[in-house]
């Protein structure tokens, strides 16, 4: 797969997984785990570019008497989203597309 579309892709699954409530990186891993794997370096590779991106934020809170940073996302976020789910229908045209022969054989 091409690494920037892929690098799309993650970064898009990233904030989805964050959409409805704050969550922390290993939170994060489990809930990519059934459709994705991620590794941890990856996921905090990512997570600090959504944050230079100013597509979430990060607070740092106390949990079992350690820190734990909480990732929310911002409004700048929820766009990206959004601007995904408008591409996602022109992605799914050119892959109907490219894949046509094969589906009228």
């Amino acid at each position: 797969m091409d690494i920037q579309l892929k690098r799309g892709l993650l970064d898009v699954c990233v904030l989805a997984a964050i959409k409805n409530e704050d969550s922390y990186g290993y939170q994060i891993i489990k809930e990519l785990k059934p459709y994705i794997k991620l590794s941890e370096s990856t996921l905090y590779t990512i997570l600090k570019r959504l944050e230079t991106a100013e597509m979430l934020t990060v607070r740092t809170a106390e949990h079992n008497g350690r820190l734990r940073k909480y990732y929310h996302i911002t409004e700048s976020g929820r766009a990206r989203l959004e601007d995904f789910r408008r591409e996602w229908d022109e992605i799914m045209s050119i892959y109907r597309y490219v894949t046509k022969e094969e589906n009228n054989e």
